[in-house]
């Protein structure tokens, strides 16, 4: 279990305080989701969604960029 959740409705990291999906809570995604990159992919596409509405105020290619982006 990880400490590396979102904290919602501001999706800051609740271990490290920074943006969620931190760094940490990447790696442990990357770990997890190793042998199914497209669930990955929707999981956190789902997320996205949901955050969109949270931070109406992010551009959405910085939310994409944030949540999709690093999956490359």
């Amino acid at each position: 279990m990880t400490t590396h959740g979102p904290v919602l409705p501001i999706w800051s990291c609740g271990g490290c305080d920074a943006p969620w999906p931190c760094r940490t809570r990447q790696r442990e995604l990357r770990a997890e989701f190793d042998d199914a990159p497209i669930s990955l992919a929707l999981y956190l596409g789902a997320q996205l969604v949901q955050a969109t509405q949270d931070l109406a105020h992010v551009p959405a290619g910085r939310l994409h960029y944030r949540f999709l982006g690093w999956t490359r």
